[in-house]
């Protein structure tokens, strides 16, 4: 077994993190007495109440077997009870292999405990599945073979099969329901469970206060927070920093996330959430005064910056969302959809104002060659909207889309958080695309 508590304390209190701290190593560590954690694609972390196993969240379909395998390893009493922290398919997709487990074992199937609103996140998954399916490809498509990244390991397995269904059709249906506030007893222990808005709006906070645990789900990653992902429904940041503080409140020595490390310690803890909440609420703060004072998204996401030396913490990192996403997801709470540009309003194709740009300039040629430049000297912003342009006049044409394949792939690497990293690659993929088929591949 791994000494979680001992890797994070050194972590949080050196400020460095040298090492992994977002593992999906599917082993399981003792925390505490009677308490477990099986480092996975989400994490479980697994409570002997001595009156069966409270498992809080199922990680994913693909990991839920390993995950298995690892509790049972640690104890073979009945599962009592499964927790969806929230609806997220890493966190739910693996109760399909919590639910064999207990019916090859003959034990009573688990309760599921969740959020009212999990049952309509998964009716809203089942409606788009498609779309969902697309976008967690590209989502986590664009770290694959990056090597240098400690993102790494939070793709999907290495070789797991493409999911046609994007959440699996077996996946348990919460049978207990909670809406703003629950407690529930467990042998000889109650548990609190708290609703609170922050990457989804169905998210379940729960509080051992015999114990002065938390387990606190996606409300702490270990990165920052993933309040602003561009592909996904929106994102509560407000929220997000008052359930941090309702935490923080409750003075807990011990916090379980479901990615990354364990926290010991009350101090060390408050710490942590007090520095989360206080990055979200500057970034709302700073936005909202900037939108009050009718300045737009293109002045907004170029101005509001978290400081660097706090995106250095170990758990403040944009190494998966970042704060530009954020803020135009604070806009996007407020504002509505327009940025402001009356021409964004009701625009034009975008193919039919590349070719006249590209008329104006002197060929599509002539802007992807400019693009090239841009991305040379560093501007890979400026860049980018050029590649674009061109590969939207000449869709068909398979050596500047070698080019623009090439800058994406440059602005792929230059990118810190798996969200852009993910979303320029596919545009390269994109390009990529093309010229297969000016060369017949399939």
């Amino acid at each position: 077994m791994a000494d979680l508590i001992a890797l994070s304390t050194r972590v949080v209190d050196s400020g460095i993190a040298n090492e992994p701290v977002n593992r999906t190593t599917g082993e399981l560590s003792e925390i505490a007495e009677g308490l477990a954690m099986v480092e996975s694609f989400s994490h479980v972390v697994t409570w002997n109440s001595g009156d069966g196993l409270v498992c809080f969240d199922t990680s994913h379909v693909n990991t839920g077997q390993q995950v298995v395998d690892s509790i049972r390893s640690w104890s073979t009493d009945p599962f009592n009870a499964l927790v969806y922290t929230h609806g997220h398919v890493d966190h739910v997709g693996g109760s399909v292999a919590f639910a064999a487990n207990a019916a090859a074992l003959n034990h009573q199937a688990p309760r599921v405990i969740g959020h009212k609103n999990v049952q309509r996140r998964f009716d809203r998954y089942r409606y788009t599945n498609d779309w969902n399916v697309a976008i967690n490809a590209r989502q986590f498509g664009g770290i694959r073979g990056d090597v240098n990244t400690i993102m790494n390991d939070l793709r999907p397995p290495t070789g797991a099969p493409r999911l046609s269904d994007f959440i699996p059709r077996n996946t348990l249906d919460t049978t207990d329901v909670v809406d703003t506030f629950a407690s529930m007893k467990f042998g000889d222990s109650e548990v609190e469970f708290h609703h609170g808005r922050g990457e989804t709006d169905d998210h379940l906070w729960s509080w051992f206060p015999q114990q002065k645990w938390v387990a606190t789900g996606d409300f702490v990653i270990w990165n920052f927070p993933n309040a602003g992902n561009p592909q996904k429904v929106q994102r509560w940041p407000i929220e997000w920093a008052e359930t941090l503080r309702a935490i923080m409140a409750k003075e807990p020595e011990l916090l379980l996330p479901a990615h990354g490390l364990p926290i010991a310690g009350k101090e060390r803890i408050a710490r942590v959430l007090d520095e989360i909440a206080s990055a979200l609420e500057y970034l709302v703060a700073t936005t909202v005064e900037m939108m009050n004072a009718g300045e737009t998204l293109n002045t907004i996401i170029h101005s509001v910056k978290i400081p660097e030396a706090t995106l250095g913490k170990p758990y403040l990192r944009p190494l998966y969302d970042e704060p530009e996403f954020v803020v135009r997801n604070i806009w996007r709470l407020f504002g509505g959809w327009w940025d402001g540009a009356p021409s964004r309003l009701k625009p034009a194709l975008d193919e039919s104002l590349a070719v006249e740009l590209a008329s104006v300039a002197g060929g599509a040629d002539v802007l992807i060659r400019r693009a090239a430049e841009l991305a040379a000297s560093g501007d890979l912003r400026l860049a980018c909207h050029l590649a674009d342009f061109a590969g939207w006049a000449a869709p068909d044409d398979p050596d500047l889309h070698k080019m623009r394949a090439d800058i994406y792939e440059t602005r792929r690497k230059s990118e810190s958080s798996l969200m852009a990293k993910g979303i320029f690659r596919g545009a390269a993929r994109e390009s990529e695309a093309v010229i297969k088929a000016a060369l017949g591949e399939k």
